[in-house]
């Protein structure tokens, strides 16, 4: 068996591995990039080292460490506080303001499966609380920390964005976003009319929040500091997890937070997960591993179908593993070998055609947002129910995706 093949075999054992164990599968894909290079393709331990991806796990650690500040001292959870204040009561307009407010968080940065662990405690109880049905609630919680999961700012958008720059796609960070975020508004909308959202505006008003303390000095200079640093990264174009780590040193010295206390929401597992698998892509590509899995690629679609196709072959993959951690990094590398074996094909559609069918289906339970919503139930409620439900329609969401992509993709891409 040839280095190339050792390769695609390793890969389709970290997905095999993602879909029915708990191991972390960035641990497993290290030790079989090693594997394959040492002892398969005749390489020292010193190049494959060398092709350990540390530019991206700078940025990563970057950005966790920021946004692990907001959260530790208070400052997401106060303005989670402010922001349901700002409903007004109306049970109506919760269902919105969950997904604006999911989105507005997760575009500033900590992604969707720390804005949802924020949120989803307050938002299912405040759903319950308004009458809200729970699968509502949740899809407009899930939806919504999804929109905004691509931002240049987000760790998922730097993920994406080291795939996509894999591909030679660069520059097209806000693309990703938009395309995300419009799939993800159109699936939010859809619930709301499928699940009860215009039967609210026949409710009575309900309290959702009691009285609000106000911002305190940490979280005053937290929001002043981290506008600095987008602004920094947005106007100034400074690196962008560099700037993060010098953002966040500053917030420690100045006693915004405890730095054990920012390390403890570092998503350690997360980063070891999606180095350790573009550390075997990357092993794959050397040894001509890429080519041969985009081949395989390449036989289940055309030139006019591949957008649909990807999109939907990544969404069945996702629904059963990490979207951050295994589709993107394997994924959006393969797609300048795949429009060559195609003999066609738009490269930046169908980067795009992957970010969004993969992500779509992360609402399901079997994903960690859609267990979050399930696990902040609160005490009473049955979660059967809303684990069928949710797993129903992220299941949907696979020929959902493929059909977005397939026929409006390409006006993101222009």
């Amino acid at each position: 068996m040839t280095p190339a093949h050792l390769s695609v075999l390793a890969l389709l054992l970290v997905m095999a591995a993602s879909f029915g164990t708990r191991l972390n599968v960035g641990v497993l894909a290290v030790a079989l990039a090693w594997l394959v290079a040492v002892f398969g393709a005749g390489w020292n331990a010193e190049v494959v080292m060398a092709a350990f991806p540390a530019s991206l796990f700078v940025t990563l650690l970057g950005v966790t460490l920021l946004f692990g500040v907001m959260q530790a001292n208070g400052t997401m959870a106060a303005l989670t506080q402010r922001a349901l204040r700002a409903c007004g009561g109306r049970a109506a307009w919760l269902p919105l303001l969950l997904f604006s407010l999911a989105c507005a968080l997760s575009t500033m940065g900590p992604g969707a499966i720390a804005t949802v662990a924020l949120l989803a405690p307050v938002g299912m109880a405040a759903g319950a609380q308004a009458r809200v049905p729970p699968l509502l609630t949740a899809l407009m919680l899930g939806n919504g920390a999804n929109a905004g999961n691509l931002s240049p700012f987000s760790a998922v958008g730097v993920i994406v964005a080291a795939g996509m720059a894999k591909a030679g796609l660069t520059g097209h960070e806000w693309q990703a976003w938009a395309a995300n975020f419009v799939a993800h508004a159109l699936a939010a909308g859809l619930a709301w009319l499928l699940f009860g959202g215009t039967s609210l505006f026949r409710q009575r008003q309900t309290a959702l929040v009691g009285v609000v303390p106000p911002l305190a000095a940490r979280h005053w200079a937290t929001l002043a500091i981290g506008a600095a640093w987008v602004a920094a990264v947005v106007v100034l174009k400074v690196n962008l997890g560099l700037a993060a780590f010098a953002a966040a040193g500053t917030l420690v010295l100045v006693r915004a937070v405890d730095d054990t206390a920012m390390f403890r929401q570092v998503p350690w597992a997360v980063i070891v997960m999606v180095c350790g698998v573009s550390l075997l892509v990357g092993v794959l590509e050397a040894t001509g591993g890429l080519d041969l899995f985009s081949t395989a690629l390449a036989q289940v679609a055309t030139p006019h179908t591949v957008n649909g196709v990807i999109a939907l072959i990544t969404g069945a993959i996702s629904t059963y593993s990490s979207t951050s951690g295994v589709v993107y990094p394997t994924f959006l590398p393969t797609v300048p070998a795949l429009v060559e074996k195609l003999g066609g094909g738009n490269p930046l559609q169908i980067a795009l055609s992957i970010n969004v069918g993969a992500a779509l289906v992360d609402v399901s339970p079997l994903s960690t947002i859609g267990a979050l919503c399930v696990a902040a139930l609160p005490e009473g409620e049955d979660a059967r129910p809303l684990f069928r439900q949710l797993l129903l329609w992220g299941i949907s969401m696979t020929l959902v995706g493929a059909l977005f992509c397939q026929f409006t993709i390409g006006w993101f891409a222009r």
